[in-house]
């Protein structure tokens, strides 16, 4: 398409007799950066225990996903998830997104937690091996359970690993990952 062309029209929606109705769903959150300023204050062992415990808000992408902090220790947290069906790809399965989003939280926070006040990090880059289809089968629990670990600390960069698993225990992907720290 070049610039002097125009921009197709958007398609009309799907017939409703074949597809369903459209559904929905309401995502509300705090204000991430009184969240943010918070933690400032606190290590971030303790700032992720307090979100944990509910005393702090979670971050808006945790709601939007509907994962949170379930146990939390120096170097090693664990998270839960629970997709719904707007986690879905077109084929009928939980997008591969979704997990890395949830690998890439939990191999973070685990290098937050080895932190002190003051110390923040970023992702500077993650792998994911998917291993296993995710999908929500009706009438089961459709839990993730994400688990982080630090593997090589550093003064600059920090080398973590974790893992997500589904209900019965089987693990639907690896990953790995490095964070940049900042002081």
């Amino acid at each position: 398409m070049t610039m002097s062309e125009s921009v197709p029209d958007v398609p009309p929606e799907p017939d409703p007799a074949l597809w369903g109705e459209l559904r929905s769903k309401s995502v509300t959150w705090h204000d991430p950066h009184r969240v943010a300023s918070a933690a400032a204050a606190l290590s971030s062992l303790e700032f992720l225990s307090a979100m944990r415990d509910g005393s702090i808000p979670s971050p808006p992408i945790s709601r939007l996903f509907d994962f949170r902090p379930v146990e939390v220790s120096r170097g090693d947290v664990v998270f839960t998830c629970q997709p719904d069906e707007s986690a879905y790809n077109p084929i009928g399965l939980v997008h591969g997104g979704l997990l890395c989003t949830i690998l890439d939280t939990a191999v973070g926070c685990a290098v937050q937690t080895r932190h002190e006040a003051g110390v923040a990090y970023t992702s500077i880059e993650i792998k994911v091996n998917y291993l296993r289809p995710v999908c929500i089968v009706a009438g089961r629990p459709n839990r993730l359970i994400a688990h982080g670990w630090t593997t090589r600390p550093g003064r600059r960069v920090f080398f973590a690993e974790g893992d997500v698993r589904d209900d019965d225990g089987k693990v639907v992907a690896t990953g790995s990952g490095s964070c940049l720290i900042i002081s």
